[in-house]
């Protein structure tokens, strides 16, 4: 059975009370215009026609994680967790059929679990559509404790050397261009809000990076990235606008692959698995 919160009301109910929580339903329309912006902004390029032109156009599948972002920030919203302690920890997708070139997609969203790290909660997002089905998991310090089950173990690294060695390039004003889908955050734009969480500059989007990478993973394996069926990944650290990132890549099945994102600093996203189609 679930349970339900009128928008823009605060709930200070404990964290394992938000399980099955429904965060509601919402219809969000968008053109060809804002899927070719999304592509250009996650790294795709000008020469990718079935990506930039509005008459080839194939939208990328992760563009839908822009349009449902409204169910993370509802729940914060709502009082679920703090939004300015919490962070995004990892993200999950499955595809159930290709994007239309515009449209309108109907999501409903649900609190589909929370588990009790000890000085943490993390919050499983769940939203569905005829389209996809993804999974937020948001990390939410100072909400744990509450005597719920810690959750599944963290995946373990590939085993052995990879086998492909990838490279995704961003550049200085992605962060800038990707905010412009959504994700308003003033740590993505504004050096004060990111000196706030001690970072020496603002910091790409973990989704942005995440899609980034799908880029050099589907050329890798003669796909193109609108095709797309699944996606996972940890967000492990930020990564900054204009970083060369190495993607290392192990096979698991034909078109299926484990990767890992890395800075010249530190692992970026870990746990990663993406499989096209």
């Amino acid at each position: 059975m679930t349970t339900s919160v009128q928008p823009g009301t605060l709930d200070p109910r404990p964290a394992g009370e938000w399980r099955g929580v429904d965060l509601g339903t919402r219809t969000v329309s968008y053109t060809e215009r804002d899927a070719i912006l999304y592509a250009l902004a996650v790294g795709a390029p000008a020469t990718d026609l079935e990506l930039v032109l509005e008459d080839r156009l194939r939208v990328l599948p992760t563009f839908a994680l822009t349009l449902a972002q409204w169910a993370p920030d509802a729940l914060g919203s709502q009082g679920g967790f703090d939004t300015l302690r919490s962070v995004h920890g990892s993200q999950h997708m499955r595809v159930r059929k290709a994007l239309p070139r515009n449209g309108e997609l109907t999501m409903s969203a649900t609190v589909a679990e929370v588990w009790d790290k000890g000085a943490a909660a993390v919050f499983d997002i769940r939203v569905e559509s005829d389209y996809f089905e993804a999974t937020w998991s948001i990390f939410a310090p100072g909400s744990g404790g509450f005597g719920g089950d810690r959750g599944p173990a963290k995946q373990p690294a590939p085993q052995g050397e990879p086998n492909r060695s990838l490279v995704a390039s961003t550049f200085e004003t992605q962060a800038a261009l990707y905010r412009l889908l959504g994700d308003h955050h003033h740590i993505h734009i504004d050096p004060e809000a990111a000196a706030e969480i001690g970072q020496p500059r603002p910091i790409m989007h973990g989704l942005c990076t995440l899609a980034a990478a799908t880029l050099p993973l589907a050329a890798a394996v003669g796909a193109h990235p609108a095709d797309l069926v699944e996606l996972s990944g940890r967000f492990a650290a930020p990564a900054f606008p204009g970083d060369q990132l190495a993607v290392d890549a192990w096979d698991e099945a034909p078109g299926a692959m484990a990767f890992e994102v890395r800075s010249a600093q530190a692992s970026v996203i870990s746990g990663g698995h993406a499989v096209f189609g």
